[in-house]
Protein backbone atom coordinates (compact mmCIF):
# COMPACT_ATOMS: atom_id res chain seq x y z
CA UNK A 1 0.00 0.00 0.00
CA UNK A 2 1.49 3.09 -1.06
CA UNK A 3 0.35 6.09 1.42
CA UNK A 4 0.62 9.83 0.60
CA UNK A 5 0.37 12.78 3.40
CA UNK A 6 -1.65 15.81 2.04
CA UNK A 7 -1.58 19.26 2.78
CA UNK A 8 -4.43 18.79 5.25
CA UNK A 9 -3.22 17.26 8.91
CA UNK A 10 -4.98 13.63 8.44
CA UNK A 11 -5.61 13.42 4.94
CA UNK A 12 -4.03 10.47 3.67
CA UNK A 13 -4.36 9.01 -0.32
CA UNK A 14 -4.21 5.52 -0.04
CA UNK A 15 -3.28 3.60 -3.07
CA UNK A 16 -2.96 -0.57 -2.94
CA UNK A 17 -1.15 -2.39 -4.98
CA UNK A 18 -2.62 -4.44 -7.92
CA UNK A 19 -1.62 -7.58 -9.27
CA UNK A 20 -2.23 -7.89 -12.72
CA UNK A 21 -2.40 -10.32 -15.67
CA UNK A 22 -4.38 -10.42 -19.13
CA UNK A 23 -7.51 -11.07 -16.99
CA UNK A 24 -7.04 -7.90 -14.93
CA UNK A 25 -6.10 -7.50 -11.95
CA UNK A 26 -6.62 -8.28 -7.78
CA UNK A 27 -6.25 -5.48 -5.27
CA UNK A 28 -6.40 -5.26 -1.15
CA UNK A 29 -8.35 -1.79 -0.46
CA UNK A 30 -8.57 -2.62 2.66
CA UNK A 31 -6.51 -4.53 5.57
CA UNK A 32 -7.60 -3.59 8.86
CA UNK A 33 -4.46 -5.67 10.78
CA UNK A 34 -2.17 -3.95 8.09
CA UNK A 35 -3.24 -0.69 8.60
CA UNK A 36 -3.29 -0.74 12.58
CA UNK A 37 0.69 -1.61 12.29
CA UNK A 38 1.05 1.95 10.33
CA UNK A 39 -1.17 3.68 12.77
CA UNK A 40 -4.46 4.39 10.93
CA UNK A 41 -6.92 2.25 13.55
CA UNK A 42 -10.20 2.84 12.06
CA UNK A 43 -13.25 0.49 12.15
CA UNK A 44 -15.75 0.82 8.99
CA UNK A 45 -19.14 -0.55 9.93
CA UNK A 46 -20.70 0.83 6.76
CA UNK A 47 -20.43 0.36 2.82
CA UNK A 48 -21.79 2.64 0.39
CA UNK A 49 -21.92 2.97 -2.98
CA UNK A 50 -23.06 5.00 -5.42
CA UNK A 51 -23.73 6.34 -9.32
CA UNK A 52 -23.84 8.72 -11.20
CA UNK A 53 -24.63 8.69 -14.93
CA UNK A 54 -23.44 12.27 -16.06
CA UNK A 55 -20.05 13.82 -16.32
CA UNK A 56 -21.15 17.38 -13.95
CA UNK A 57 -22.56 15.41 -11.14
CA UNK A 58 -21.71 17.28 -7.67
CA UNK A 59 -22.09 15.48 -4.66
CA UNK A 60 -21.80 17.53 -1.61
CA UNK A 61 -20.23 18.94 0.27
CA UNK A 62 -21.32 16.75 3.09
CA UNK A 63 -21.00 15.16 6.75
CA UNK A 64 -22.21 13.58 9.90
CA UNK A 65 -21.44 15.99 13.07
CA UNK A 66 -21.25 13.97 15.82
CA UNK A 67 -22.15 11.72 17.92
CA UNK A 68 -22.44 9.86 14.40
CA UNK A 69 -19.39 12.06 13.16
CA UNK A 70 -17.51 9.39 10.39
CA UNK A 71 -14.22 8.70 9.24
CA UNK A 72 -14.58 7.76 5.44
CA UNK A 73 -12.21 5.74 2.60
CA UNK A 74 -13.47 7.02 -0.89
CA UNK A 75 -12.80 5.36 -4.21
CA UNK A 76 -13.89 4.70 -7.62
CA UNK A 77 -14.94 1.62 -8.98
CA UNK A 78 -16.00 2.56 -12.47
CA UNK A 79 -15.47 6.05 -14.20
CA UNK A 80 -13.70 8.90 -12.95
CA UNK A 81 -14.07 11.73 -10.05
CA UNK A 82 -12.49 14.64 -8.76
CA UNK A 83 -12.81 14.20 -4.98
CA UNK A 84 -12.70 16.78 -2.25
CA UNK A 85 -11.91 17.20 1.50
CA UNK A 86 -12.86 20.64 3.21
CA UNK A 87 -10.97 20.92 6.92
CA UNK A 88 -13.83 22.16 8.97
CA UNK A 89 -12.10 21.76 12.36
CA UNK A 90 -12.73 25.17 14.18
CA UNK A 91 -9.29 26.05 15.19
CA UNK A 92 -7.44 24.25 12.88
CA UNK A 93 -4.25 25.78 11.07
CA UNK A 94 -6.20 24.43 7.68
CA UNK A 95 -9.37 25.86 8.81
CA UNK A 96 -11.41 26.14 5.66
CA UNK A 97 -8.52 24.69 3.20
CA UNK A 98 -9.25 22.15 0.60
CA UNK A 99 -7.86 18.85 -1.23
CA UNK A 100 -8.70 17.36 -4.18
CA UNK A 101 -7.52 14.46 -6.08
CA UNK A 102 -8.63 13.01 -9.12
CA UNK A 103 -10.26 8.87 -8.08
CA UNK A 104 -10.30 6.88 -11.26
CA UNK A 105 -10.87 2.78 -11.77
CA UNK A 106 -7.66 3.15 -13.54
CA UNK A 107 -5.71 4.22 -10.80
CA UNK A 108 -7.03 2.43 -8.26
CA UNK A 109 -6.44 5.71 -5.59
CA UNK A 110 -8.18 6.06 -2.57
CA UNK A 111 -9.26 9.35 0.19
CA UNK A 112 -8.79 8.61 3.78
CA UNK A 113 -11.07 11.20 5.07
CA UNK A 114 -10.99 11.42 9.04
CA UNK A 115 -13.68 13.17 11.24
CA UNK A 116 -13.78 17.02 10.78
CA UNK A 117 -13.96 17.08 6.84
CA UNK A 118 -16.56 17.55 5.04
CA UNK A 119 -16.61 15.44 1.37
CA UNK A 120 -18.26 15.99 -1.90
CA UNK A 121 -17.10 14.97 -5.77
CA UNK A 122 -17.73 15.80 -9.15
CA UNK A 123 -17.88 12.97 -11.38
CA UNK A 124 -15.60 13.27 -15.30
CA UNK A 125 -16.64 10.62 -16.62
CA UNK A 126 -19.91 8.53 -17.74
CA UNK A 127 -21.48 6.31 -15.10
CA UNK A 128 -19.01 6.55 -12.17
CA UNK A 129 -19.01 4.91 -9.09
CA UNK A 130 -17.55 5.93 -5.79
CA UNK A 131 -17.50 3.20 -3.33
CA UNK A 132 -16.98 4.25 0.13
CA UNK A 133 -16.64 3.02 3.89
CA UNK A 134 -17.55 4.46 7.04
CA UNK A 135 -16.64 4.55 10.51
CA UNK A 136 -20.66 5.27 12.01
CA UNK A 137 -23.82 4.40 11.02
CA UNK A 138 -26.30 6.84 8.37
CA UNK A 139 -27.79 9.36 10.93
CA UNK A 140 -30.31 11.13 9.23
CA UNK A 141 -30.50 13.97 12.56
CA UNK A 142 -26.48 14.14 12.35
CA UNK A 143 -26.65 14.64 8.29
CA UNK A 144 -25.10 18.04 7.76
CA UNK A 145 -24.43 19.85 4.07
CA UNK A 146 -22.25 23.00 3.14
CA UNK A 147 -22.87 24.82 -0.17
CA UNK A 148 -20.43 23.43 -2.77
CA UNK A 149 -19.66 26.70 -3.92
CA UNK A 150 -18.99 28.20 -0.48
CA UNK A 151 -16.81 31.64 -2.19
CA UNK A 152 -15.68 31.35 1.66
CA UNK A 153 -13.89 27.69 0.67
CA UNK A 154 -13.79 28.69 -3.11
CA UNK A 155 -13.22 24.95 -4.54
CA UNK A 156 -12.25 24.74 -7.97
CA UNK A 157 -14.53 21.60 -9.44
CA UNK A 158 -12.47 21.59 -12.56
CA UNK A 159 -16.04 21.37 -14.44
CA UNK A 160 -16.30 24.38 -16.37
CA UNK A 161 -16.69 22.18 -19.59
CA UNK A 162 -19.37 20.87 -18.38
CA UNK A 163 -23.08 21.89 -16.57
CA UNK A 164 -22.79 21.08 -12.83
CA UNK A 165 -25.59 19.02 -12.03
CA UNK A 166 -26.79 19.02 -8.10
CA UNK A 167 -30.03 17.81 -5.89
CA UNK A 168 -32.42 19.97 -4.56
CA UNK A 169 -30.71 19.14 -1.11
CA UNK A 170 -26.92 20.21 -2.12
CA UNK A 171 -28.29 23.37 -3.77
CA UNK A 172 -30.32 24.61 -1.39
CA UNK A 173 -26.87 23.92 1.17
CA UNK A 174 -26.07 26.75 3.51
CA UNK A 175 -22.25 27.91 3.63
CA UNK A 176 -20.01 27.40 6.23
CA UNK A 177 -20.28 31.16 7.98
CA UNK A 178 -24.13 30.10 7.87
CA UNK A 179 -23.93 26.53 9.06
CA UNK A 180 -21.51 26.81 11.68
CA UNK A 181 -19.17 23.53 12.51
CA UNK A 182 -19.83 21.07 15.05
CA UNK A 183 -15.83 20.35 14.66
CA UNK A 184 -12.78 21.75 16.45
CA UNK A 185 -9.30 21.49 16.52
CA UNK A 186 -8.61 19.98 19.44
CA UNK A 187 -11.12 17.31 19.30
CA UNK A 188 -10.24 15.83 16.42
CA UNK A 189 -6.68 15.38 16.72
Amino acid sequence: MKIETTKLSGLVILTPLRFGDARGFFSESWNRQRMTEIGIDLDFVQDNHSLSMTPGTVRGLHFQAPPHAQDKLVRCGRGALLDVAVDIRAGSPTYKQWFATELSAENGRQLLIPIGFAHGFVTLTEDTEIIYKCTDYYAPHCDRAIAHDDPDIAIDWDVSRTKRTLSEKDMAAPTLAELGTPFTWEACT
